[in-house]
């Protein structure tokens, strides 16, 4: 069997990265298209996964759209020669387009509600008529009823649960990284998605009175999706990318305005404080359910609402037993995200894969995948 993976985002390699290496393991030939796009091809070279990068980042919505067209004739021309059976990535249009065409069933996974209305409509246009399986939340609907819908768990468990994931302290302290000191990770986004029109992050100042407030109580280690200003230049991430979870792990708070690291945070029973003016917004249901359910999130769209909870977390001496309770709560209830994919993709592909995996539970009971 042959499965081409399209990945776009940094993110997006974390999340398809072990489905890559089971269906490697069931003998798949797999081949990965990729895009310059911050940190994603030096992640897919840190876990030497082999990619073929289509096309770089293009500023503004027309740009995007270019890039878009540039990107559907490559992955046509390298699709074709591949021949894939299955075609999976997040939803994008020279992935649904290139795999009708082809005429390979595609296994889409999407967590991220396009705000604006106007470019939610013509991305729906551009690629709902074409999708054929689709993974996600419940707070998204399937656009058609041809679709083979399936509801999925948080997508970040694909690589947090502790299936796949389990920190490491030796990791961090390679890079001078003292997992048992005090220390807090900031993410700064950059605002230049086209999920992103019409919103806004942490302000300059924000930035200024939350590093300083935090720099006054361990030490603060950022990292940002845009070039990092002079004067934050000392707080820079001093890890390699791929072991950012490790960091978030052993952290005592992230407090950032990006909305994927905010949960992986959260969902690894760090304290997280999310700071964006879409938190009014949002019907995602996996930011409510951290927030509501499991009490592992504070979401603002009012920076200093948001600073006054990052004072109050920092302050309760007893905020990380607590937040690892917290955390297997959520793990006791939700499942592999991995293994579900794995099984949607065989499936999707007609054929009857070689070998079965069971998958352990966190309360150590044994199930095969659904």
């Amino acid at each position: 069997m042959n499965v081409l993976f399209d990945i776009n985002h940094p993110a997006h390699v974390h999340l398809f990265k072990h489905a890559i290496w089971e269906l490697e393991a069931d003998g798949v030939n797999v081949l990965v298209t990729s895009r310059t796009k911050e940190m994603t091809t030096e992640l897919l070279d840190a876990y030497d996964i082999k990619h073929i990068p289509l096309s770089g980042r293009r500023p503004g919505t027309l740009g995007l759209f270019a890039e878009w067209a540039v990107r559907e004739v490559r992955m046509l021309n390298t699709a074709r020669k591949f021949n894939p059976d299955v075609v999976v990535g997040r939803l994008n249009p020279p992935l649904v387009h290139v795999s009708k065409l082809l005429r390979a069933p595609n296994v889409i996974v999407m967590d991220t509600e396009i705000k604006s209305p106007a470019i939610d409509r013509a991305y729906a246009v551009l690629t709902h008529p074409f999708i054929d399986v689709y993974c996600t939340p419940p707070s998204i609907e399937p656009p058609h009823d041809g679709v083979d819908h399936h509801l999925m768990d948080f997508q970040e468990l694909a690589y947090l649960h502790p299936n796949y994931f389990t920190p490491d302290p030796a990791a961090l302290e390679q890079f001078g990284v003292d997992p048992e000191e005090t220390y807090f990770v900031l993410r700064f986004a950059g605002w230049d998605a086209f999920h992103d029109v019409g919103f806004t992050g942490l302000s300059p100042d924000g930035k200024r009175e939350l590093v300083e407030y935090l720099s006054a109580h361990g030490k603060v280690y950022i990292t940002s999706e845009s070039p990092l200003p002079e004067e934050f230049a000392e707080y820079q991430l001093p890890i390699p990318s791929h072991l950012v979870h490790h960091l978030l792990y052993y952290a005592d708070l992230y407090v950032g305005d990006s909305g994927t690291m905010s949960s992986e945070a959260a969902i690894l029973g760090t304290p997280a404080v999310r700071v964006s003016s879409m938190v009014s917004k949002d019907s995602e249901s996996i930011f409510y359910e951290l927030e509501h359910r499991y009490g592992l999130m504070f979401a603002y769209a009012d920076e200093v609402a948001a600073l006054a909870k990052v004072k109050a977390i920092v302050e309760q001496p007893e905020t990380k037993t607590l937040w690892r309770e917290k955390r297997d709560v959520l793990l006791a209830e939700k499942g592999d995200v991995t293994a579900q994919l794995v099984e949607l993709i065989w499936k999707a592909s007609g054929q009857k894969r070689p070998r079965q995996i069971v998958v352990e539970s966190p309360s150590g009971e044994v199930t095969e995948p659904q």
